[in-house]
């Protein structure tokens, strides 16, 4: 089976699975509102009914709010390894 093409760098390729389209389209929205995507791809989910979304978000290109928790996350994950992040 062949490897999936990675994203170029600073980008990262999202999946969302919801049985209801319109969790799904939430989803994506909240994205859109943290960083710059593309526009979302649909596809049905299965026999059940679901939708699958799939766009690619800019992670160079970062809302404010999320910078901030972004940079404060990561600089408490530094400090307090979790034992499961081993």
């Amino acid at each position: 089976m062949k490897s999936p093409e990675l994203p170029s760098a600073g980008h990262a390729e999202v999946r969302i699975v919801a049985a209801d389209p319109e969790a799904a389209r939430h989803v994506a929205e909240i994205l859109r509102g943290c960083f710059a995507t593309t526009e979302a791809r649909s596809y049905p989910a299965g026999a059940d009914g679901g939708t699958r979304l799939q766009l690619t978000v800019d992670t160079t290109r970062i809302a404010e709010p999320v910078r901030s928790w972004l940079l404060t996350s990561q600089s408490s994950r530094d400090d307090h390894t979790q034992p499961d992040d081993r």
